[in-house]
């Protein structure tokens, strides 16, 4: 069950115990390297130093390493521990910070007169609430001010702030300074925003030309009771319960479905709904039919906050969770410090030891550009679809646009090398094979990491949906936040299997994927999505190949072949 973030009850205690640290007056330690503010926000001024901040204090924790370990061996279905998840009172126990961390940053948080925060069941967060003038004290070199853009208003830091020495070491960030929500193709929820609405002749993709193309029966729909599937929707993105249920109304007829969600997380707004809310929502719970739906939303309570931030947080405080999530975010991984982006990947393994499987969007800007200046570019990388724990989904087109034909490159979607974390072990072998069977057409390696981790794990239809907003089916909708709920709900449909014969929750998929070689997906090895319109790739990235590539993953899940073998034990 859900459990409520926990008052600070050591914080009388602290006080009394807090005399014995003296915090002198060194804090050399900068935490975050400040990215510049892009352009379309606009600057409104300086905060009231009375106007209360909401910051999130990221605790080191304990035995990382152990926790990467234990999920290496819940998930590697050669292991004798496959399968064998934790709780989340055993995960506390294994990363809660150390008594001396806890300890250190509570009393340097007193110290400054901080008193109003809340812990979660781990240990490993503290959300503060304090005045704009004392976090500029507490964290030297802040500076708040108020930025805007189109009906958006946050709250940050225009300058980099630093941390008390003795209390950097306990510290892997402090959340609320520096991360501005992204735009465009990258922005919140919203990693299908480069939408296009194109003429044509194609009645476009629906639930059952999804099922037909999956090979999913209108019996293939949910009966455990003790599963469930989830959605995450970020900045003002909504789901309108009228139009799920006129979407299935519409295109649900034939199979049984649930035409509401059980269960949101977070607060609703009352204005329109979005496109990537409703996107989200519709199609994990076509596919996904028939189980327990749950909506985690989360606009931001304050300018402050950082509305992803806040649902990993929400993570590390529930006991019961949802079995499958799928998130549609993503920001480029030089936007982010290093330590952000560690700390969130533990946040992850978190999830996954507990056997929670996250789907994220692999982005719609294929492999991505940055321009390094002097006419020098580079492909760009994002981040979550770069982390090593999670399950990346691609996209995919139809071959022919005008029938349930074989699948070919999206040219969207998002693909390519980390240029911070290393490729893991249950990959190397399959990227090895690429690189090596496509070695003589890549880009140029200069504009990409060929030790890093590779992504999109899978892929699906990404192009041409049907979407029901505001009452009105829109037609043509496309991007990856389209085919991650699709590939979401076939995995719950399996985990609903798995679960009746008393087998555990799929949890993180990805040692198994890569073990599978390609068995029960359809191969896509046709196309190239898009990249640097410069001189020497000329927009072109990556290209589908055989078995496995950085644009397709190893394909799009064959249905009843990818029940079958993963209801194996």
């Amino acid at each position: 069950m859900f459990c409520l973030c926990l008052k600070i009850a050591h914080l009388a205690h602290a006080r009394r115990n807090c005399n014995n640290l003296i915090f002198s007056p060194k804090c050399n330690n900068i935490i975050v390297v400040l990215r510049q503010i892009p352009e379309d926000w606009k600057h409104v001024g300086r905060v009231d130093p009375t106007e209360k901040l909401e910051l999130t204090f990221a605790l080191k924790q304990q035995n990382v390493d152990l926790l990467e370990e234990t999920l290496r061996r819940v998930s590697d279905p050669d292991s004798a521990q496959y399968g064998k998840q934790l709780t989340l009172e055993e995960v506390s126990s294994l990363v809660r910070p150390s008594e001396l961390t806890q300890k250190v940053v509570r009393c340097w948080l007193q110290s400054h007169g901080i008193t109003d925060c809340l812990t979660v069941h781990t240990r490993d967060f503290l959300q503060c609430t304090m005045t704009a003038e004392v976090a500029e004290t507490l964290l030297p070199g802040s500076k708040f001010q108020r930025y805007t853009r189109d009906s958006q208003s946050v709250v940050r830091s225009s300058a980099p702030y630093s941390v008390h020495d003795d209390v950097h070491q306990h510290l892997d960030f402090v959340g609320g300074l520096h991360r501005l929500p992204p735009k465009g193709q990258q922005e919140l929820s919203k990693a299908s925003s480069n939408r296009r609405q194109k003429p044509g002749v194609h009645l476009g993709v629906t639930p059952a030309i999804l099922r037909a193309r999956y090979n999913l029966s209108t019996t293939d729909v949910g009966t455990a009771q003790n599963n469930s599937q989830a959605v995450a929707q970020f900045l003002e993105q909504y789901y309108s319960p009228a139009d799920l249920a006129e979407f299935m109304s519409m295109f649900g007829r034939s199979f049984q479905h649930h035409s509401q969600v059980d269960r949101v997380v977070g607060t609703q707004g009352t204005g329109k709904a979005g496109m990537e809310a409703s996107l989200d929502v519709e199609y994990i719970m076509s596919t996904g039919a028939n189980i327990s739906t749950w909506v985690f939303t989360n606009p931001g309570r304050h300018e402050s906050q950082e509305p992803f931030l806040q649902w990993m947080v929400l993570l590390s405080n529930m006991s019961d969770l949802p079995w499958v999530h799928t998130i549609s975010y993503g920001d480029d991984e030089d936007s982010l410090s290093t330590a952000y982006m560690m700390r969130i990947n533990t946040e992850f393994m978190k999830a996954g030891v507990r056997g929670i499987s996250l789907l994220f969007a692999s982005g719609d800007s294929g492999a991505g550009c940055k321009h390094l200046g002097k006419g020098q570019n580079s492909f760009r990388p994002s981040f979550p679809a770069s982390s090593p724990f999670v399950t990346t989904v691609g996209g995919t087109s139809f071959k022919n646009p005008y029938k349930v034909t074989y699948e070919v490159t999206d040219y969207i979607s998002g693909g390519g090398f980390s240029n911070v974390f290393k490729m893991p072990d249950y990959q190397t072998s399959a990227v090895d094979a690429y690189l090596k069977t496509v070695a003589a057409t890549l880009p140029p390696q200069s504009y990409y990491n060929t030790s890093g981790r590779a992504y999109p794990d899978m892929a699906a239809l990404s192009d041409n949906y049907w979407v029901v907003i505001n009452r009105v089916p829109v037609p043509w909708v496309s991007g990856t936040s389209a085919s991650t709920p699709v590939v979401g709900g076939m995995l719950s449909l399996i985990n609903d299997q798995r679960l009746l014969k008393g087998l555990p929750a799929l949890g993180f998929l990805n040692p198994r994927l890569y073990k599978l070689k390609g068995q029960a997906l359809f191969d896509v090895t046709e196309g190239c999505h898009l990249s640097c319109l410069d001189e020497k790739v000329q927009g072109k990235g990556f290209c589908a190949a055989p078995s496995w590539d950085p644009v397709t993953g190893w394909g799009t899940p064959n249905y009843p072949e990818l029940l079958a073998t993963l209801l194996a034990e």
